[in-house]
């Protein structure tokens, strides 16, 4: 019986909650008017959608890096709207805990995981 990972469990609950704190932060920048509102909406509902959609592939190649590039998007996205309002510094809090987050999920759940296989190999091996 193969276990899942908790290393994309981790990573789908982070990306679930990140996604809705984009999606608030969005019309939050869309009601302070920080940028035209069709980039506000077009930029935001991408995150948060592709965010909602990443964790039914994580596990496969390259998908632990495109969840690495969403973080480095947010903190960009949130750096750049310090410029235009101090809402910024708090989008920048978010998104510092959020890479908080998404990295104890991918160190810790990577860890774990190579911990069990270690232990179900030894569990086999004692078995036979």
């Amino acid at each position: 019986m193969k276990t899942k990972s908790l290393k994309r469990s981790l990573g789908s609950m982070a990306l679930a909650f990140e996604s809705f704190v984009v999606f608030f932060g969005m019309l939050a920048a869309f009601g302070l008017q920080l940028a035209d509102g069709v980039s506000v909406w077009a930029t935001g509902l991408t995150i948060s959608i592709v965010m909602i959609l990443l964790p039914g592939v994580l596990g496969k190649k390259g998908s632990y890096a495109v969840g690495w590039g969403l973080q480095v998007i947010v903190l960009g996205i949130s750096i750049f709207t310090i410029a235009y309002s101090p809402l910024g510094y708090g989008y920048l809090v978010f998104s510092l805990i959020f890479i908080g987050v998404w990295a104890w999920a991918m160190i810790a759940g990577g860890t774990i995981d190579k911990a069990r296989a270690v232990l179900e190999r030894q569990a086999a091996t004692e078995g036979n």
